[in-house]
C-alpha cells in the first residue's frame, strides 16, 4: 500500500517552530521584565515596595525612594547597553561568519577605548557628544583596521584569521592605551575606573546624548537579518541570489560599530557579552537572523541586568562592575567555544 504525501508537512513544521520560537521569546521577555524589578529593588539599601513606587512617580522624600530614584537610570543604562552589544555580537557574528567573533576579541571595543583615552589626554574632550562620536570613529577605525589585516594574504578574510588579528590589535590598543594613561597622573584614576566598564553612576543627562545613535545602531542591525542570512550561505552564492555582499557586510557593521562605540563610550568596554548572548541564543532558535538578532537583542539586555544585580549582591556593602562578572562568566565560555570547535572549523 502506497503512502500518501502530506504536501502540508512542511508547512505544519514551520509552524510549529514558530510557535516554539514564539513561546522562547515569552519567556525571555519575561526573564528580562523579572531581572527589570530585581535592578530596581535589589540594592546595597533594601527598598519597600512603597519607596518603589513613590520613586517611579518622582518622589524622593527618604532615604529609600532616593536609593530607587539612583537605581532606574543605571537599570535603564544596563537594559539599553547589554541589548546593544548582544545585537552586535550577533552582527559581527554574521558578518564575519565567525563563531569567536566579539566587539571585545574583534578589538572594536578596545579601539573605541583608545580614541576615548586619546581624546581625553591629548585634546581635553569634556561633552558627552565628544564622547560619543570619538568612541564610534575609533570603533569604526578598528573594525577597518582589523578586516584590513585579516584580509591579507591567501584566502583573504577567513574567519581565524580575523579571530588572530583582532586579537593581535585588542592587545595593541590596550598597551597603547596604558602607555598614554600612565604620565597622565590627572586623568589616570578616572580612565582606570571606566575601562573596567560599569552602568554605575548613571543619569538621564548622561544617557539622552547617546539614544540616536543607538536608536540607528539598533534599525540597521536588525534591518540586516535578510542580509546576513544571504551572506551566511558564503559571499558567492550570496551574489548569486543577487546580493550586493561588500554594501551588505559594510552596512551590517555599520549597524554594529554604531551599538559599540554607543555603548563603550558611556560604559566601557565590556567585554564577552557580544560573545556569549549570541551563542545561547542560537541554541533556541537557530541561525535564522531574523529571529536569532532579536533574541540576542534581548538576551544581552538579561544578561548585563543580572551581571549588575550579582555584582551588587556578591561584594555588598561594596560593589563589582559589570564588566568583572561579564569576564568571569564569559572567559570560561570563551574556553568551551574554543575547544568545541575544531580550529579547521573557525
Amino acid at each position: 500500500m502506497r503512502l500518501s504525501r502530506r504536501p502540508d508537512l512542511p508547512r505544519s513544521i514551520v509552524a510549529r517552530s514558530h510557535r516554539t520560537k514564539s513561546l522562547w521569546l515569552v519567556g525571555l521577555v519575561a526573564i528580562l521584565a523579572l531581572l527589570l524589578m530585581l535592578s530596581v529593588t535589589v540594592g546595597t539599601r533594601e527598598v519597600a515596595w512603597t519607596d518603589i513606587f513613590a520613586a517611579l512617580s518622582g518622589k524622593v522624600d527618604d532615604i529609600g525612594q532616593a536609593a530607587v530614584a539612583v537605581r532606574i537610570p543605571r537599570t535603564a543604562l544596563a537594559l539599553m547597553a547589554g541589548a546593544a552589544l548582544g545585537l552586535a555580537g550577533a552582527v559581527m557574528q554574521g558578518v564575519t561568519r565567525n563563531p569567536l567573533a566579539d566587539p571585545g576579541i574583534l578589538g572594536v571595543n578596545m579601539g573605541a577605548s583608545l580614541a576615548v583615552v586619546v581624546g581625553v589626554a591629548w585634546f581635553d574632550i569634556a561633552s558627552a557628544d565628544a564622547y560619543i562620536w570619538t568612541a564610534v570613529l575609533g570603533a569604526g577605525c578598528s573594525a577597518v583596521f582589523v578586516y584590513t589585516i585579516g584580509s591579507l594574504g591567501r584566502g583573504g578574510a577567513t574567519p581565524l584569521k580575523l579571530a588572530l588579528a583582532g586579537a593581535a590589535t585588542s592587545v595593541a590598543f590596550s598597551s597603547m592605551v596604558i602607555a598614554v594613561v600612565l604620565p597622565r597622573a590627572d586623568i589616570a584614576g578616572g580612565i582606570r575606573s571606566w575601562q573596567i566598564g560599569g552602568v554605575g553612576g548613571a543619569t538621564f543627562d548622561r544617557i539622552l546624548p547617546v539614544l540616536p545613535f543607538l536608536a540607528v545602531g539598533f534599525a540597521i542591525s536588525l534591518l540586516s537579518a535578510r542580509k546576513l542570512n544571504s551572506l551566511a550561505l558564503g559571499d558567492e552564492l550570496a551574489a548569486g541570489l543577487g546580493e550586493r555582499v561588500a554594501v551588505a557586510r559594510a552596512a551590517a557593521a555599520l549597524g554594529a560599530i554604531l551599538l559599540c562605540g554607543a555603548t563603550t563610550a558611556i560604559c566601557g568596554p565590556i567585554g564577552f557579552l557580544g560573545l556569549v548572548v549570541p551563542h545561547l541564543c542560537r541554541l533556541l532558535v537557530g541561525v535564522d537572523h531574523r529571529w536569532l538578532l532579536p533574541f540576542s537583542m534581548i538576551g544581552g539586555a538579561c544578561l548585563l541586568l543580572a551581571a549588575d544585580v550579582v555584582g551588587r549582591i556578591v561584594a555588598r556593602p561594596a560593589e563589582l562592575d559589570v564588566g568583572i562578572v561579564t569576564a568571569l562568566i564569559g572567559a570560561p565560555f570563551f574556553i568551551w567555544i574554543v575547544r568545541r570547535q575544531r580550529v579547521r572549523e573557525l
